[in-house]
């Protein structure tokens, strides 16, 4: 069974673009937060704070416990999204880019004689050496060999930080056997629950179902079948995907709990929200929007709307929501909104009015002007005071454009 696949797993990426911008931080314990408040948790740790208990998830207060010399960085999405373009052109030197999985993840085709593992071991280590040669000594990666995505995704997390694993044909099963079912990407806590009802305790009995079994287990035919063949080595293309929600939320500063504040902050996430719709080409049906309060207590309205995608719209039925809030619940916490009922443009059918069709195009002007020109050189009005809140969320999965689009 041939290595099919080279995966790039970026070490501690947040932490470490942190000690690659400032070396005296290399070896240190570090976190990256999004503010450093107590009770904000840590979006990541370096190593050396991993050491002391720190995790991801792990409030701010307790980090601090945990290790009373932890230095705290507040989190830089631009820099992250900048450096990880830094890292594509890196290892796109060695090897073709099949699929950027995330911010600090990708997987590589391998063809040919590369797919031979000492071939593969070889572009490995090209690989690592070209980012530490590229931008700095400072980003480490974890690699991993398989012939899917998924069984070299899970080599890759074995040996970390800076291992390089391979999962060759003589390795399967047996090599599974030693691992914990929450080690396979796709099984959380609440599936591995699911698996210890049927029986599933260990990643041995897991193989030995049948895809019977696992298609009962995973209530998916298309799922169970995928596990199926996925476990024993083959390499099953990625079913189409359909996007479920696009929403953004906010915990407001001392500053901003306010009427006036929070409601600035709200027009900043439609802003957001309306943005990401349109990049990713999709319609909103429906927007639910919400608070919290600082005293306790929370408030949420929605609406259907017929499917459309201009910010301006989106502005329009959350300005109505809003004036149905409590009035006398006190300063508010946090602010959220969520657009869903969601279809693809392919197949929303636009607006017969010319108004509508108009303001739909603005706002795609908007979104080529932002993206040339800075993201807030246009925007409505109603975001007038918030531009700097609610800054872009550290990008995961999804990966914003860093160069002008004016075509």
């Amino acid at each position: 069974m041939p290595l099919r696949y080279l995966y790039l797993d970026m070490n501690a990426y947040f932490a470490s673009v942190e000690q690659l911008d400032d070396p005296s931080l290399m070896g240190k314990p570090i976190v990256v937060a999004a503010a450093d408040a107590a009770t904000t948790s840590c979006i990541a740790a370096s190593y050396e704070a991993k050491a002391c208990g720190i995790r991801t998830g792990t409030a701010l207060w307790e980090a601090r416990r945990l290790c009373p010399g932890v230095i705290v960085k507040v989190g830089r999405h631009s820099r992250y999204v900048d450096v990880h373009q830094q890292i594509l052109r890196a290892v796109g030197r060695c090897v073709p880019i099949h699929v950027v999985m995330s911010i600090d993840e990708m997987a590589c085709g391998l063809l040919g004689d590369e797919r031979a593992s000492a071939k593969a071991w070889t572009i490995a280590r090209q690989v690592k050496a070209a980012i530490r040669d590229d931008i700095g000594p400072a980003l480490r990666c974890s690699v991993g060999l398989g012939p899917n995505i998924l069984l070299a995704k899970v080599a890759g997390k074995m040996q970390k930080p800076d291992g390089l694993t391979e999962f060759a044909d003589a390795d399967i099963p047996a090599k599974l056997y030693a691992l914990k079912l929450r080690d396979f990407p796709g099984i959380g806590a609440q599936m591995e629950k699911r698996l210890n009802r049927a029986g599933v305790g260990s990643v041995k009995q897991l193989y030995s179902l049948t895809m019977t079994q696992l298609c009962n287990i995973w209530q998916s035919k298309v799922l169970g079948e995928r596990w199926f063949f996925q476990l024993r080595g083959d390499d099953i293309a990625d079913p189409e995907t359909h996007r479920r929600t696009v929403g953004h939320s906010h915990v407001l500063p001392p500053d901003l709990r306010s009427d006036s504040g929070s409601h600035g902050v709200l027009s900043r996430l439609i802003h957001k929200a309306g943005a990401r719709l349109r990049s990713i080409d999709y319609w909103a049906g429906a927007l639910t929007l919400g608070l919290s309060y600082v005293r306790g207590g929370r408030w949420s309205a929605g609406r259907k709307f017929v499917h459309c995608r201009d910010t301006s719209a989106l502005l329009r039925v959350a300005g109505e929501l809003w004036t149905g809030r409590p009035k006398d619940a006190g300063p508010p916490l946090q602010v959220w909104m969520v657009l869903t009922d969601l279809i693809p443009a392919r197949g929303a059918t636009p607006s017969l009015f010319a108004e509508d069709r108009n303001l739909t195009q603005l706002s795609e002007i908007m979104d080529r002007v932002n993206r040339a020109f800075g993201k807030h050189a246009v925007r409505f009005a109603t975001m007038h005071g918030a531009e700097d809140t609610a800054p872009n969320r550290i990008a995961f999965t999804q990966i914003p454009q860093t160069r002008p689009d004016l075509d």
